[in-house]
């Protein structure tokens, strides 16, 4: 058993931290107090230091697009047909690429990555945890989202193909949408009988736990027009949905908050390299926290690199953001955005032991990561 004792302890479940202890046992927090030390057989006092939860991201492509290659070795796009929901993050995810250990390392423990933005629909994403030799060891969930993209990336992408404009996304989308649910239907009215059930169709059986509410679609969209675009076809087919990059959301903030949507910003940091990104600011993420939307600040990664998620929420800070908000928005928000908040994004008895010790305030830019923990084990530089 291991006690981290006389930290500053930040759950994040409590807005306020408190000088206090960790106890940890097979991978799992199992109390977080007082005078704790006692209970263990371990001890790491972390007296004038920081302990905070892992931090989570809950929008990257780590591990599919891997450090120092261009195009040789990148996994997260298939730009062979702008609908593939059938592909599966899981088949690309690279345990081995340095910057999974760089993320660790820097504090993030946790991160839903999948594919990218090219298709009208890319296939799911995984939730994993930034350490392993291999990704089923990983998994916290091996279908998290099913990725879908509005906007200027499908049209660059597949402007000599097949689609071109706005109205070809949504098309396609409902079109998908409603084959699969013909599909659907024709499964359960064959029931047993293995003779009316209809040719197996790969992507539209990989569109099955969309329908059903079990996953939900993870929208990528920077304009107000295609947030809502989003929404209103996630409505019409009593779809989940949750928003991706939501660059313009400062907007549109009220109504956001009245549809009760998940909000992922970013990445933010950088150049707007498109027209749909000209509105880009740090005052997005406060103003949707201000209005009560559940809001996660994400990089995006390798657009912003993974391990700097924590200055992302400081430049967020900077702008006027609460910093309770910030932190929340890198911890368990971004776990409550991917459905895995039972386990990560905060310091609660029962929940996964990723740890991570700083030596001051995670949002303050001069703040160093000491030592990360994931499921009770110490990450090594080495």
């Amino acid at each position: 058993m291991l006690c981290i004792k006389n930290g500053t302890v930040h759950t994040v479940a409590d807005e306020k931290p408190f000088v206090g202890d960790v106890l940890v046992a097979h991978g799992k927090i199992v109390k977080v107090g007082s005078n704790l030390a006692a209970e263990a057989d371990k001890v790491v006092d972390a007296a004038g230091l920081h302990v905070y939860p892992g931090l989570v991201d809950c929008h990257s492509h780590l591990g599919l697009d891997g450090y120092g290659i261009r195009f040789e070795g990148q996994d997260y796009n298939e730009l062979t047909d702008s609908l593939t929901p059938h592909l599966e993050a899981i088949d690309a995810f690279n345990p081995q690429d340095i910057t999974v250990k760089m993320a660790a390392l820097a504090g993030v423990t946790c991160v839903a990555t999948g594919p990218g933005s090219s298709n009208v629909l890319g296939g799911t994403f995984i939730v994993v945890k930034t350490t392993g030799e291999r990704v089923e060891d990983m998994l916290v969930k091996r279908k998290s989202s099913m990725k879908c993209a509005f906007g200027e990336n499908p049209k660059f992408c597949y402007r000599e193909k097949d689609n071109a404009s706005r109205m070809s996304i949504a098309a396609k989308l409902r079109g998908m949408f409603n084959k699969a649910i013909e599909y659907k239907n024709k499964l359960e009215a064959a029931g047993d009988d293995i003779s009316k059930k209809p040719a197996y169709d790969q992507k539209l059986e990989a569109l099955l736990p969309v329908l059903s509410r079990e996953i939900p679609l993870k929208a990528h969209a920077h304009r107000a027009d295609d947030i809502f675009t989003a929404i209103r076809i996630a409505k019409e087919f009593n779809l989940r949905i949750t928003i991706e990059h939501c660059t313009e959301g400062h907007l549109i903030a009220d109504a956001l908050a009245k549809e009760n949507v998940p909000v992922a910003v970013g990445p933010t940091l950088g150049h707007a390299t498109k027209f749909e990104l000209k509105n880009k600011t740090w005052d997005t993420p406060k103003v949707l926290a201000k209005a009560g939307c559940l809001v996660s600040i994400i990089t995006d990664a390798p657009v912003i690199p993974q391990q700097y998620l924590a200055l992302c929420a400081s430049m967020a800070v900077k702008a006027g953001m609460d910093k309770h908000e910030a932190l929340k928005a890198i911890t368990i928000n971004p776990a409550t955005h991917m459905g895995v908040n039972d386990r990560v994004g905060s310091l609660e008895a029962g929940k996964d032991a990723d740890i991570i010790i700083t030596d001051g305030c995670i949002l303050d830019n001069n703040t160093n990561v000491l030592h990360t923990y994931i499921d009770g084990n110490l990450i090594c530089k080495d």
